[in-house]
Formats: C-alpha cells, structure tokens, sequence
C-alpha cells in the first residue's frame, strides 16, 4: 500500500535532499550550477516564473547579480549545498504547502533546463525530494553541519567512514567551495541574498561558532553525530 507523503508544517525546519535519478550527475559545468543557484532564489515565490525573462531582468540591473526584492516567499532558505548528484536544503516553511511548491518549481524548472542543453529525455530527478524534520537542537547543528560538509567527499571519498586523511586540505576545499552557504555563513560574501542566516548565526553564537562547528567534525572532534538520521 502506498503510503501518504506527511504533511510539512509552517514555521518548522527541514534538511531536504535531491537527487539525481540513479545517482547521475545533475551539474556538468559551472553555468550548470549558476543556473541551479539562480533559480534557488528566482523560484522562492508564490507567482508564476520565467526564468528567461528574470534573467533579461536582472541583466538590466546595475550589478547584474541576485539582488532582495519584495515577494511572498515560500520558504526561508536557511543553507544550501549543491554536490554533483544531488542537493541539500535547510528550508523552514512559510507557507502553507510552501515547501512542495518550492522544489515542484525548482525539479521542474531546472530538469527542463538540463534537458534542452544536454538533449536528453526523461526524468532528471529521484522521484521525489526528501524532507526530514528537524525537531530538537541536536539535530538542527547535525543538519547544518553534515549539509556543509558535504563537499569533502570530493577529494576525500571514505572521510565519514575512515576519516579524514588530509585535515588542511579538506578544510581549506570547504572554505574555496563555491556552491553552499558556507562561505556567506563564515564572514565572506558568496551568495549572500540567497539565504537567511540569522538562525544559525545565533544557534553557533556567531560567525567563528559556525565555522568551528564545521571544522570541529572534519577534524574527528565531534562525536554526537553517528547516530543521527541525515539522508
């Protein structure tokens, strides 16, 4: 029998993941994932959107980049990681049925996208997102650690498993990786309009607090994660 997807609830926060069908690589080239973060901020609202035309609007602007503007938002992007099959999201509800409109809009927008540049057919995604809810302090520094994180198994694949094997040079890739909220959260400026990061900010007691959280489990330092449920 199948089974009711829950209802996500307004005003509390979810790690949500997205992943490629068959674990297949969703961004082959940078443009790939400026198109991916451009929509993250471009579909975070209740109207109808084109990516074409924001992207011509945005063009006519004076920096020509991701600028605030007064919309209703579906939800608060709170962090972000983009790896090369899938996608992490920390996203808090503002709206009722928020979240589901949300990545219905993201999947969809970016799936065609990617469909027209590489000529492909087919479903682009792994059925559909997940949400787990985060309901306790621990698990709200695990999510915000583990999403952050992430990009590590990139030039060390068994760290999580055997640990790290080259701390300076899995830290130092963490704080060139373009594609997260990482870099905004620790003081430097990436994608700052895309994510609200007061929350956090305050959950690890400033900017070196979240940096400190991160760089704390890529050194074997933290051990209060094994146990927890993150994909």
């Amino acid at each position: 029998m199948a089974t009711k997807r829950p209802q996500l609830a307004n005003d509390e926060i979810y790690h949500v993941i997205l992943r490629g069908v068959g674990d297949s690589k969703i961004f082959r080239t940078k443009d790939d994932y400026w198109r991916a973060i451009f929509s993250l901020y471009e579909f975070n609202t209740s109207s109808p959107v084109e990516i074409r035309i924001q992207r011509k609007k945005r063009q006519q602007t004076k920096n020509g980049g991701l600028t605030s503007d007064e919309r209703k938002q579906l939800v608060k992007i709170l962090a972000f990681c983009f790896m090369p099959n899938h996608i992490h999201l920390i996203l808090k509800q503002k709206v009722n049925n928020g979240i589901t409109q949300f990545m219905r809009k993201l999947g969809t927008g970016y799936a065609c996208y990617f469909n027209k540049k590489y000529g492909r057919k087919g479903h682009l995604f792994q059925g559909k997102f997940r949400a787990i809810h985060i309901d306790s302090d621990n698990q709200l520094r695990v999510a915000f650690v583990y999403v952050h994180t992430n990009p590590v198994s990139l030039v060390d694949f068994k760290w999580k498993e055997a640990g790290t094997k080259n701390k300076e040079k899995a830290i130092k890739f963490l704080g060139d990786y373009k594609w997260s909220s990482f870099i905004d959260y620790i003081g430097g400026k990436n994608f700052p309009s895309l994510t609200e990061r007061k929350f956090f900010t305050e959950v690890f007691s400033g900017k070196i607090g979240c940096r400190k959280a991160v760089l704390n489990w890529v050194n074997g330092k933290d051990t209060e994660f094994e146990e927890m449920e993150f994909e």
